[in-house]
């Protein structure tokens, strides 16, 4: 087995493949796996646009196909890699999974539950996952600011785009 910060970087680089899907699709770039052993498991991607259901975050997809694919809803032997610090709602799937550790890599300081708007993992739960934070965060966050800059530049009227002033 590999050194773990190269480990992490590794299942880290495939989790940002995905969220490079998910923007090819207009999706906000989010993507996850979860990994048993030395093995993805499982991938997820965000879809809510797609599938009009907010449900449909990359870590939600990814822990429901590991669930179908290990045949149980305990995935204490496995760990998430996410691109993005989880929501609340994402936060509490993986408590109720039981997966032992959680790797992010950009922080969210509008939803994120790990770390920066609240941490659920500290509250009294049956359960703590261990946390670590920033792998690859700069590649991350990077892809995140880049999907929003453009999603603005969309959504600006063609004379703002164009670089006029309004008389």
């Amino acid at each position: 087995m590999a050194e773990p910060e190269q480990r992490d970087e590794k299942f880290m680089r495939r989790a940002l493949e995905l969220a490079r899907e998910a923007a090819a699709e207009g999706e906000v770039p989010v993507g996850a796996v979860v990994v048993k052993g030395d093995e993805v498991i499982a991938c997820g991607r965000n879809r809510r646009e797609k599938g009009k259901n907010a449900l449909c975050h990359a870590e939600l997809e990814a822990i429901d196909a590991a669930c179908r694919a290990l045949g149980g809803w305990r995935l204490w032997e496995c760990e998430l890699y996410v691109t993005l610090e989880p929501c609340p709602m994402c936060a509490g799937a993986i408590i109720n999974a039981r997966i032992p550790r959680v790797v992010y890599g950009a922080k969210d300081p509008k939803a994120g539950s790990c770390e920066s708007v609240v941490n659920l993992f500290e509250l009294p739960y049956n359960h703590k996952p261990q946390v670590v934070s920033g792998v690859l965060e700069a590649e991350c966050s990077a892809l995140l600011t880049e999907f929003f800059r453009n999603l603005r530049k969309k959504r600006r009227p063609a004379s703002e785009s164009a670089g006029q002033e309004n008389p």
